[in-house]
């Protein structure tokens, strides 16, 4: 993330998002609220091989890939050291399954098509430049595999209230529900489902490699 805060949005006096992002709270968010909402918009993945942008310490997008979505195998890239080496004990129990690599989600490693769908959890929102990783989730997704996309949107990441307390770039280009579904069009790939909600704070979209 950038230190730096431009004009157009407001100061951050206390940066408290290792409080929020890797909390059991957060965790049982995902699990109980946007997995299942990410599943009606884009159904299971049986037997896939699925990439997990940005995994955390928990590895909670993992897990849910093989329990809930019922992928075959779950790799995650995250890009702080820590995080690889937290999240990769806290799926050890799922053993070959699951793997968590050091990785950028803006320039990914993997091959063309090497997916049978990408998964991102707040993701997108904590990217410098964001729309690049949308495209990067589209390269590697084999055709008709689906980008899995849960996000805080500008609403709230620009609002005063959680600026003052969370840090996020800086650059004015937060990602807003149009914005999202504008940049996996433009990437290739066709919207098959979104949900908008909390006044447009929050939004989930499943889009499909066309």
């Amino acid at each position: 993330m950038v230190s730096d805060q431009s004009a157009d949005v407001p100061r951050t006096f206390v940066d408290a998002n290792r409080l929020w992002v890797d909390a059991r709270l957060r965790a049982l968010v995902q699990r109980r609220l946007e997995a299942p909402a990410l599943l009606r918009l884009g159904g299971p993945v049986p037997g896939g091989r699925v990439l997990e942008l940005g995994t955390g310490r928990r590895g909670t997008g993992l897990r849910l890939a093989v329990e809930l979505f019922g992928a075959a195998r779950a790799e995650g890239v995250e890009l702080f050291p820590a995080s690889v080496a937290a999240g990769a004990a806290a799926v050890h129990d799922l053993g070959p399954r699951v793997d968590v690599r050091l990785g950028d989600a803006t320039a990914l490693t993997a091959a063309d098509g090497s997916y049978d769908a990408v998964f991102g959890y707040h993701v997108l929102h904590h990217a410098t430049d964001w729309r690049p990783v949308v495209a990067e989730a589209a390269r590697v997704l084999r055709p008709g595999g689906r980008l899995y996309s849960c996000e805080m949107t500008a609403r709230i990441v620009d609002s005063r209230p959680l600026r003052a307390v969370s840090r996020h770039p800086a650059d004015g280009d937060r990602p807003t529900p149009e914005g999202i579904a504008a940049a996996c069009r433009d990437a290739g790939l066709a919207v098959s489902g979104q949900e908008t909600r909390l006044a447009g704070c929050w939004t989930a979209l499943v889009a499909t490699r066309t």
